[in-house]
Order: structure tokens, then C-alpha cells, then sequence
């Protein structure tokens, strides 16, 4: 039920009189008139059809009165929580819910959302991994208040930010000293995201750079998953050279860099117009203002 605000402003007036116990001395504290309490008195018992206050010798709430108040004082506390939540002197509450790449999650975000708890404890945080055209459906359906995807084909209608420049590396299980041949990409499956993974696409653009077509591409969910093959020796992967780098003390796995064309590229983060952001959302997405991408540079270079 949505509250207008005479009738917020009867509660504060019902309440006041029940705290002060008489008509001009809530009418003084309250900063208005005698007659303008009464009105509003009236205008509440007609409203709920009961009487609210005894009128003999004082001014004493009824039964009524008593259910009322327990409800007016919530009523009205919910209501100057809603409104300090944005006030800018007031520090950011609530739920952020983000999405992220899963790559990204596992080596980029760590540090962020650290750093934003740190400032912000006050912010619940959740985090959801997906593919990019995923997390741009979580977006527009109204489920995350923003997500880091990866690749330049960034909705028009959003808000988008630059976050963090990867250089994708080609993974096998063997030392790799260049390219391999079209004959080796096509004879060998790649391990990949499912669809809808902007490195996935990568993938496909290498191979079709290559003159190869129809290498199969095994589907895996998870960033361990992938290395944990490529390292068996089960195909190639696609990664970028952070991941490869965090992680390559626990697979043998060597790793070539893409041509810059196809390799770089850069993380965004996207939510929609700033209009809409919560004050917590408005506070992470300053953090990345503080930090420009340039300065996120990737972690220790990787090398066949």
C-alpha cells in the first residue's frame, strides 16, 4: 500500500498527541496549530472508523488508539530509514547485488570488494557469476545493480565504465613457441564457456583467422575445469594472462600471447542510468573513478 503524505503526517500528529497527552502541547512541538491536530485526529478515526483517544479529563489513548500506535511508530521509523538511506551525509545500506565473468571474480574482484567492505560494511554484497549475455540479462531484468562483461559490444543504453584491460594467452599442455598449424587447431577440441562467453567468441574469431573450421568445443563451467584438462592434455584454451598467471602454479600449463587485435581485451563495468542507482551502487562505482584501468594493470606477464 503506498502512503501519501497527509497521511504520514496525520501519524506523526497522532503520535506526537499521544506522547504530549494534550491538544496544544503536541500542536506546539509538532510547530503547528491546535486545530490543525484535531483535524487530523478526525481525519484518522474516520479513516479506520474507531475512536483513538479518550477526550475526558485528558487526553488518553483507547484500545484502538494502543493497536494503532505500535503500527504508526513502524510506519513512520520505516519511513525516515527509506529516506537517510539517501542522504549523502548518511553512510550506504542495503544489498549491491553485482555479476562478473567468472575469470574476472576469481582474480580481479578480490581486492575490490575487499576494499569496498572495508569502507562500506554497511553494504551486504552478492556476487553472480555468468557469461557476459547472461549477466546483460540479470541487468535488464532487474536481478544485479550492475556487472563486469568483457568485449566492446556494451549496450547503448547503459552506463558503462572502463574496469580492467586482460590480454587473452592461447593454453595448452605442451610448451608453445607459436601458433600452432590449422592442422593442430582443427584435429584438437578447445575447452571453453558455454555460449554466450565473449572469450568463447574469441575462440571462434582465432580459428576462423586461421582458416580452421569445425574444431569441436568442449563446454566446462568453471575456470579450474578448463586448466585442470588443457593441463591433461585434453585441447586448448582461451584465457587471459591474469587467470593463467594466479593459477599456473597449480596446472602445467604453458601459454602463447594473442596478436593484440584479437588478445586485448578490456572488462566494463555496466549498470543502468545513474538516475536509478542506489547510493551503495553510486559507491562502487566511484571506487572504480578512484582506480582508472591503466592502473589495473595485469599481474606478472605469462610466456610459453
Amino acid at each position: 500500500m503506498i502512503v501519501d503524505p497527509m497521511t504520514l503526517h496525520s501519524l506523526a500528529l497522532f503520535v506526537a498527541l499521544a506522547d504530549a497527552g494534550s491538544f496544544s502541547i503536541a500542536a506546539r512541538r509538532m510547530h503547528t496549530v491546535q486545530s490543525n491536530v484535531t483535524a487530523h485526529i478526525k481525519k484518522l478515526e474516520h479513516e479506520l472508523g474507531v475512536t483513538l483517544f479518550e477526550r475526558n479529563g485528558g487526553v488518553r489513548l483507547t484500545p484502538a488508539g494502543h493497536t494503532l500506535m505500535s503500527h504508526a511508530r513502524d510506519t513512520l521509523g520505516a519511513h525516515e530509514a527509506a529516506l537517510s538511506a539517501f542522504r549523502p551525509s548518511e553512510p550506504p545500506r542495503g544489498v549491491l547485488h553485482l555479476g562478473a565473468l567468472e575469470s574476472t571474480a576469481a582474480v580481479r574482484l578480490p581486492d575490490l570488494l575487499a576494499a569496498f567492505h572495508r569502507r562500506h560494511i554497511e553494504v551486504t554484497l552478492q556476487l553472480t557469476t555468468g557469461t557476459t549475455a547472461e549477466l546483460l540479462a540479470g541487468l535488464a531484468a532487474g536481478r544485479l545493480d550492475a556487472a563486469f562483461i568483457a568485449g566492446e559490444r556494451v549496450p547503448a543504453d547503459r552506463w558503462t565504465r572502463a574496469a580492467f584491460r586482460e590480454s587473452l594467452v592461447l593454453i595448452g599442455a605442451e610448451p608453445l613457441t607459436a601458433m600452432p598449424s590449422a592442422a593442430a587447431l582443427a584435429e584438437t577440441p578447445f575447452l571453453a564457456f558455454r555460449q554466450g562467453c565473449h572469450y568463447r567468441e574469441c575462440i571462434e574469431r582465432l580459428l576462423a583467422r586461421q582458416g580452421v573450421s569445425g574444431t569441436r568445443i568442449f563446454e566446462l563451467g568453471s575456470i579450474d575445469g578448463i586448466l585442470g584438462c588443457v593441463a591433461a592434455g585434453m585441447g586448448y584454451g582461451l584465457m587471459p594472462a591474469s587467470v593463467v598467471a594466479a593459477h599456473r602454479h597449480r596446472f602445467g600449463i604453458h601459454a602463447l600471447p594473442l596478436p593484440a587485435d584479437l588478445g586485448e581485451v578490456t572488462t566494463h563495468l555496466v549498470a543502468t542510468a545513474q538516475h536509478g542507482w542506489s547510493p551503495a551502487l553510486s559507491c562502487f562505482a566511484g571506487m572504480l573513478d578512484d582506480d582508472p584501468p591503466r592502473t589495473r594493470a595485469n599481474p606478472a606477464g605469462v610466456s610459453a
